[in-house]
């Protein structure tokens, strides 16, 4: 393939919507997908039925489950039929097979090795830059991502998320400043958030890796819990951060008609709910989503600590 990544990438879905079966019946159910939008906490999202997001919903990611199945962003398990465009020396970008937006990328590190941004979010803001008809996104871990044990950030439609616009609309606090990056909280927001707006690579680098370094680590584990996502957008990459957590809320877990089969991931987090079943797609109210974001995201008293924390604390 030849011309800018993004076209390359345009290619790369038209062959696999033509020559790849799964591809092409799941690229067209998207035409089927319902929607409805509500208001959460002064936001509009969108709650969407997409019956194929089963397997990311219901996704076992225990170190027993993993084990016991062949990881499907290794090369060597991957369709024979399935592509990938190289990304520099180690990533490889390839058309993810169940999609939620109209274009949805993977884009795994050639390697084995387990997810964890540490160290890679300059790789995010180059792959923002580099396909800039979408926007980069990383599921942490224990934040949704159905392959915790194969670094991968996923790529998705720029003009789908409610974020893109919500965040214009919120109340910003400068947290830190970095050259020609700027850190903001997101108190008042959908769920709690920082945004660093940055003209400059490395000032947001720095930004981001002061404020991985104050996130909580639960014990056990490896890495704080979080969503990120980035984009470019005139000139400037916008990076918002969710710091979780819990993986799951209590409805996941319930029985009989509370439950409700909705795992909150970075896509959840910038304001598109999606529930692979009917029932709940018929059911779910404003309230239902303003639990989920309670039970999954950091409280306020959490997020005013780290906010205290960045703000004391110099780079």
């Amino acid at each position: 393939m030849n011309g800018s990544i993004t076209q390359q990438v345009r290619e790369l879905i038209s062959y696999h919507r033509r020559n790849w079966e799964l591809v092409r019946t799941n690229y067209a159910a998207l035409d089927r997908v319902q929607s409805r939008k509500l208001m959460v906490n002064g936001y509009e999202v969108e709650l969407q039925f997409n019956p194929e997001r089963i397997r990311s919903s219901a996704a076992k990611i225990d170190k027993a489950s993993l084990a016991a199945r062949p990881c499907f962003l290794c090369e060597a398990n991957r369709p024979g039929n399935q592509q990938w465009i190289d990304f520099g020396d180690e990533y490889q970008i390839i058309v993810n097979p169940y999609p939620i937006f109209p274009k949805h990328l993977t884009i795994p590190i050639r390697a084995h090795q387990e997810q964890c941004i540490r160290g890679r979010y300059a790789d995010m803001l180059a792959l923002a830059e580099a396909l800039d008809e979408f926007i980069v996104f990383y599921n942490g871990p224990k934040c949704g991502a159905s392959a915790p044990d194969h670094m991968h950030f996923q790529a998705g439609s720029k003009g789908f998320l409610p974020l893109e616009v919500n965040w214009l609309q919120a109340a910003k606090e400068e947290v830190k400043v970095k050259g020609q990056a700027v850190l903001y909280a997101l108190r008042d927001f959908l769920q709690p958030a920082f945004v660093i707006v940055s003209e400059k690579r490395e000032d947001a680098v720095a930004l981001f890796d002061h404020l991985y370094e104050l996130m909580d680590c639960k014990m056990g584990e490896y890495e704080p819990m979080m969503n990120v996502l980035s984009w470019k957008e005139d000139g400037k990459w916008i990076t918002c951060i969710y710091p979780r957590k819990n993986l799951h809320p209590s409805c996941y877990y319930a029985e009989g008609e509370a439950n409700i089969l909705i795992s909150p991931a970075t896509v959840e987090m910038a304001g598109v709910f999606v529930t692979p079943l009917e029932k709940d797609f018929r059911k779910v109210t404003a309230d239902d989503l303003r639990q989920i974001l309670r039970e999954t995201c950091l409280p306020e008293k959490e997020m005013d600590l780290l906010i205290s924390k960045s703000k004391l604390y110099s780079l």
